[in-house]
């Protein structure tokens, strides 16, 4: 792994942005970074950046189901490593796979693959695959979105715990319906062993959700998607998850999932440290429009939607970004704030901010290269080069 100076640039550290800047990698990691000018001398290989280019830390995307044909619940290295492959063209430099409502069996064959791949293919210059995110099967029925129903399940801390045992201790993420049976049991066992319970495709009430955040529940999965609405005598999943400051809320930035205005509501509600960005997006990211596979259902894509044959939005075909820009036109918010929404926020979310999400010595280099339209020009993953345009 050679040592990396990068030139020229804005930098955006956590102290600010530095203008005409450097960044000193060593290790794979971020060793220093200041004032080009003078340039300190350091035995490294010299990149010279585009002076109207930006660094900024790589996005974490916590809830990602594909990309570029692969699916996590393939089941198989080649698809986790395509997906890792082709994630840094998006920007993104570490993610959760995230699983869908399946029968036991394929579930635990996904989470077994899963746990292999984090040990022993997880390699820099790729996305780092940081855990899963399990996505069902303890969800409603009646807010089930494209999860197929057949497989929905009562939540059940046994089974979860034979899902763990199976990933490898590498569920991070669990998004359940506290309204079921046993949810909140479910949810005091995940937050008592260092498990981020989101609520998600939950017909909760207001009042059952307060017991779910008294519960451990700390994240909501992509908001207004899935859920109870707002109502004005009952406030519902998505007025609680903007409510409640304990919360973290999920939201897919592409202005068909949730339009403009609503995402401008959830950033003046939850301010910028309470949102954080995801794509959602399945296999069909980064193909053409065409007829894909999620979770055994046929989902139709074309005009940059993913829909079942019933008209249900099936996750999305979003890249992380073009969710940062979309939320700088539709709410207003800075490029410096955009990046908290995609790299800081989930990095802290994950508790992995100590290593991850932004740019600060003794942390992986995780980079990208924005250009003056904010496209991504040039992405490393832990020091190593990962993409360039």
């Amino acid at each position: 792994m050679k040592d990396l100076l990068l030139i020229n640039a804005s930098v955006l550290t956590e102290e600010g942005m530095i203008e005409k800047g450097y960044i000193y990698i060593k290790d794979g990691k971020i060793a220093e970074t200041g004032l080009a000018s003078p340039l300190p001398q350091y035995q490294a290989e010299v990149i010279e950046l585009p002076e109207d280019s930006t660094i900024v830390p790589g996005f974490i995307d916590v809830h990602i189901h594909g990309a570029g044909g692969a699916d996590a619940m393939d089941a198989t290295t080649e698809a986790l490593s395509t997906m890792a492959s082709i994630l840094p063209e998006e920007g993104t430099t570490s993610f959760l796979a995230t699983t869908i409502t399946q029968g036991q069996k394929a579930i635990i064959k996904g989470l077994e693959n899963a746990a292999d791949y984090i040990s022993h293919h997880n390699k820099p210059g790729k996305a780092e695959m940081l855990g899963i995110h399990l996505e069902g099967p303890f969800i409603n029925e009646s807010r089930k979105g494209a999860q197929p129903e057949e497989h929905i399940i009562e939540p059940d801390i046994e089974l979860f715990a034979k899902m763990q045992e199976a990933s490898g201790n590498n569920i991070k993420l669990v998004t359940l319906a506290p309204e079921k049976e046993n949810g909140n049991e479910l949810i005091a066992y995940l937050a008592g062993n260092g498990v981020i319970a989101s609520v998600g495709h939950s017909d909760a009430t207001y009042g059952q959700m307060a017991e779910a955040v008294k519960a451990g529940a700390t994240h909501v999965t992509h908001l207004f998607n899935g859920m109870r609405g707002m109502h004005h005598r009952d406030p519902g999943v998505a007025g609680a998850a903007l409510l409640f400051d304990e919360l973290k809320i999920e939201m897919i930035a592409d202005g068909i999932h949730v339009v403009p205005e609503m995402l401008d509501l959830s950033i003046r509600a939850k301010g910028t440290d309470g949102v954080i960005l995801i794509t959602d997006s399945m296999r069909a990211k980064c193909l053409k429009n065409g007829i894909y596979d999620l979770g055994g259902q046929e989902v139709s894509v074309a005009d940059g939607k993913a829909l079942l044959a019933d008209g249900t939005l099936a996750g999305s075909i979003l890249k992380m970004k073009d969710s940062l820009k979309n939320m700088m036109e539709f709410t207003g918010i800075s490029l410096e704030e955009a990046v908290k929404l995609a790299s800081e926020n989930p990095a802290r979310q994950l508790k992995v901010f100590d290593r991850k999400g932004s740019i600060a010595s003794g942390k992986d280099a995780d980079l990208v290269i924005l250009d003056r339209n904010h496209e991504v020009a040039m992405a490393f993953c832990r020091g190593v080069f990962s993409y360039t345009r």
